[in-house]
């Protein structure tokens, strides 16, 4: 089953229906073009690809997409030419090939309309390419096959002229692919598929969430039952000793009787009670392992393969360096790391912004890379892996490297800072100036480069999802850049905080550190609180007034608190007490509620209370403009001003 935002099939139109057979078709015939061009055109690639313009040819004709099936049916005479060894598919064909499949996706998505009266937008552009086609297909062709490639018409290329595609090439079906022999690429399941609306598989996430933590609530009321068998225990004890303090005074029959039968109906009870008690331990253990494995089948509906998102990633590389005039190959290894659906789309836009800073800034020209002693053909790794519950995404290139010192001055042209201040920064300090808005080492803007705002999106994107980035450089060696995001957005490690006699949530990922302040430690200034905590000075503001919460601060002579923020900007919020580590099933708000201050979502304690998730970036400007404002509630009253 595979999460997508489109409804079940039966919902498409055949026009729907054959937007997507475009889609997935030239997807994959934009990664075979792509590994000709790398590696020749070997005969299963060549197979391929006669077969995807086969399919789209056929699945044009249904919905009388008359272009889309000259296109089609053009490129299929290419392919069929270089498997008879007529042509070779050189760099020079690529580049046309990929012409033609961009084309492909352009008349796909136009209106209906221009479907049937063939009298697309994009006229001009086709006429062009199917000369183009037409053209490529007579330069190679050996003597005794000159002219006998095209008909008076460019471009449509008559088929009893060419040979018979294989007999693996058969007709498509209605829906334009061909029954059983379609090419399963990596990420896609082998099985049966069901497509199924985000909204449905977000709702049975909850779902299940909700059944794992009712199964935590199970377990608490065993424990509780527990109890109870101890006290049932303790009173049968009892009950036994009393009949025989009893055993020594003059009681008659009758009474005595009674004891006796109080003392049997105890023990029965306590007897019953242990037997219901060891088949609820095993119910619980099996509820709870049955729960948490429909919850993991939920979750892993919504993993996707890494890969999934990067389909044009190879292609953008590709033609960003030829743009410059460079010869870059991209790598991409992990391509099956399974990641939340979410997680893949959000990550894809900055991955863009991180592989054109690759090829723009850090791979140098072939004249260049040959003087340092480098191939001519620079590489750009992607690689994704699971690392200590968390993605890990390397982009990694063997360019130029990072000049520090360029940055150090950047940085002062720029009156980031002073030149003393800068001349002081570390190496790490220097390079996280580079996700600042609108920081760029550019001295020009390009089609590619030079605005400043590639980092920044990256940036944006981590702290949306509770990610973090760092940047490793070896100047004439290289650079890498690493991201750390959630696996999945559906579950979230937490701290659990008491505020006001209410639970509140904050991501692990987004806390700097957890302390305990004496009051003793706490100086004010102009004001303002604050405590020592390394080589900062850490404000103090209280949870209770960010929450607008009623009641006052622990009173003890330690206060638990949470730093947050970065080197730049810390802050360290004043809670009643922490309640422990809990891994939390997100459960979105709901929308009619609009924006909550300072909070991004909830979830279920195994009580079944709710708990709220903090929203950090919301807090801490919150704490920001109760700082500015000078309304900063006093947590303590030590030290000198």
């Amino acid at each position: 089953m595979s999460g997508s935002d489109d409804g079940d099939l039966s919902d498409f139109s055949l026009a729907d229906l054959f937007r997507e057979e475009v889609r997935a078709r030239t997807n994959a015939m934009t990664e075979d073009l792509l590994a000709v061009e790398r590696n020749g055109g070997g005969a299963q690639l060549l197979e391929e690809l006669m077969r995807g313009a086969h399919s789209l040819k056929g699945a044009a004709g249904m919905v009388e997409n008359e272009s889309v099936a000259k296109i089609a049916h053009s490129m299929e005479d290419c392919f069929v030419a270089a498997q008879r060894g007529l042509i070779t598919l050189d760099r020079r064909r690529v580049d046309l090939l990929l012409v033609g499949v961009d084309l492909l996706s352009r008349i796909a998505a136009a209106p209906e309309a221009e479907w049937e009266s063939g009298n697309t937008t994009h006229r001009a552009e086709l006429d062009t390419l199917l000369t183009d086609l037409a053209s490529a297909l007579e330069e190679d062709a050996p003597p005794e096959a000159g002219g006998n490639f095209t008909d008076s018409q460019p471009g449509n290329i008559t088929e009893h002229n060419l040979p018979s595609p294989p007999e693996s090439a058969v007709a498509p079906t209605a829906s334009g692919r061909e029954p059983e022999t379609e090419r399963i690429r990596p990420g896609e399941a082998g099985g049966r598929s069901l497509r199924v609306t985000a909204e449905n598989l977000n709702r049975l996430l909850a779902f299940a969430g909700e059944g794992v933590v009712a199964s935590r609530w199970v377990n608490a009321f065993a424990g509780d039952l527990q109890k109870l068998k101890q006290r049932q225990s303790a009173l049968t004890h009892s009950l036994a000793g009393l009949r025989q303090s009893l055993s020594t005074a003059r009681l008659d029959e009758r009474l005595w009787h009674e004891v006796t039968e109080i003392q049997r109906h105890a023990g029965d009870c306590l007897d019953l009670l242990a037997d219901r008690l060891d088949h609820f331990d095993l119910f619980d253990r099996r509820f709870h392992n049955l729960s948490k494995r429909v919850y993991q089948e939920v979750i892993d509906c919504r993993m996707r393969p890494f890969s999934e998102g990067l389909q044009g990633f190879p292609r953008m590389v590709r033609d960003a360096a030829r743009s410059l005039g460079k010869e870059v190959k991209l790598e991409i290894n992990g391509g099956a790391t399974p990641v939340d659906r979410d997680v893949l789309d959000r990550v894809e836009a900055p991955l863009g912004h991180l592989l054109r800073n690759a090829v723009d800034h850090a791979i140098e020209e072939p004249a260049e890379r040959l003087r340092s002693g480098k191939p001519a053909d620079g590489t750009v790794r992607l690689e994704a892996r699971h690392s200590a519950g968390m993605l890990l995404i390397e982009v990694t290139d063997d360019g130029r490297g990072i000049d520090l010192e360029q940055i150090r001055a950047a940085v002062v042209r720029k009156k980031l800072t002073t030149a003393e201040l800068a001349a002081e920064l570390s190496g790490e300090e220097l390079l996280e100036f580079l996700f600042l808005p609108g920081f760029t080492m550019k001295e020009t803007v390009t089609r590619l480069s030079g605005r400043g705002v590639g980092l920044d999106v990256v940036q944006a994107m981590l702290r949306e999802v509770g990610g973090g980035a760092r940047i490793f450089s070896r100047l004439g060696k290289g650079t890498q850049f690493q991201l750390q995001l959630p696996i999945t957005l559906s579950v979230l490690r937490t701290l659990l905080a008491d505020v006001g006699g209410e639970p509140y949530a904050f991501p692990l990922a987004r806390i700097t550190a957890v302390v305990k302040v004496p009051r003793s430690r706490i100086e004010s200034v102009e004001g303002r609180e604050h405590f020592a905590f390394g080589d900062h000075q850490v404000g103090l503001v209280t949870a209770h007034q960010i929450f607008g919460v009623a009641g006052s601060a622990s009173s003890g002579e330690e206060l638990p608190v949470i730093v947050l923020g970065n080197k730049n900007s810390l802050f360290g919020v004043v809670l009643d007490g922490l309640l422990g580590e809990r891994e939390l099933v997100v459960l979105p708000l709901d929308p009619r509620l609009g924006k909550i201050k300072d909070i991004s979502a909830a979830a279920l304690m195994p009580d079944q209370s709710p708990a709220l998730i903090v929203d950090v970036d919301d807090m801490i400007r919150s704490i920001e403009l109760l700082v500015s404002g000078g309304r900063l509630v006093q947590v303590a009253r030590a030290g000198a001003a």
